[in-house]
């Protein structure tokens, strides 16, 4: 299948983590904001962008640092997300967090093309994969990384971007997956813990793969 694959950062340093280890035109990169609304615009723009110009991209690939939960994804690690979940939009009730699903509203998580996916495995074989949960606000204690691990049991990894993303790519049907690199652990918010330069250097390694696992 022709064109290139659309990979989308959150902030400029992401991308220029991910173009370090690039070889080839297979991948184009680019930052579209942080946070959901802020990525679901930026990549519905290139993907319109790109198709108006004669270049559709042929898949999109949102990528970049973030956070893993405990045991699960270590400090330094590549997280592959089996499925991005919007976790926290929903409703709160007496009796619990209502999902969009529960409330009628869509879908609450987007499962990764399964073709694509397995490029990532296969490319990136030492990766974690699991759910990774796209938040609005950064999880910053115990008791609510208690309380998204009881709601999503299998959550290995949580950013700002991923299930946004997904969603452009979705009205474009285009093929979607996502990508983590883990900078900090899941929970009381201590920044001497983070280790955003590892993350980038993983990030760098990973794309330094999958230039090439792209290209085919």
């Amino acid at each position: 299948m022709g064109g290139a694959v659309l990979l989308v950062t959150a902030v400029p340093a992401e991308a220029d983590a991910v173009r370090a280890g690039l070889v080839g035109d297979a991948v184009t990169v680019a930052p579209v904001g942080v946070v959901p609304a802020a990525a679901a615009a930026g990549t519905a723009r290139l993907i319109a962008l790109a198709e108006a110009a004669g270049r559709p991209y042929r898949a999109v690939l949102s990528a970049g640092i973030g956070g893993g939960f405990p045991g699960r994804a270590p400090v330094g690690s590549l997280v592959v997300a089996t499925r991005s979940v919007a976790a926290d939009l929903g409703a709160e009730s007496p009796d619990g967090f209502l999902t969009l699903d529960e409330l009628g509203f869509g879908a609450t998580a987007a499962p990764a093309d399964p073709a694509l996916l397995e490029v990532l495995r296969g490319g990136l074989p030492h990766a974690v994969t699991g759910a990774v949960l796209t938040l609005g606000t950064v999880t910053g204690t115990a008791a609510t990384t208690l309380a998204l691990l009881a709601r999503h049991p299998d959550a290995v990894a949580e950013a700002m971007e991923g299930y946004g993303v997904a969603v452009a790519a979705a009205g474009a049907g285009l093929p979607f997956a996502e990508l983590r690199a883990v900078s900090n652990p899941v929970g009381p918010r201590d920044r001497s813990a983070w280790r955003i330069g590892d993350a980038f250097a993983a990030l760098t390694a990973a794309a330094t793969v999958l230039g090439k696992e792209l290209a085919d």
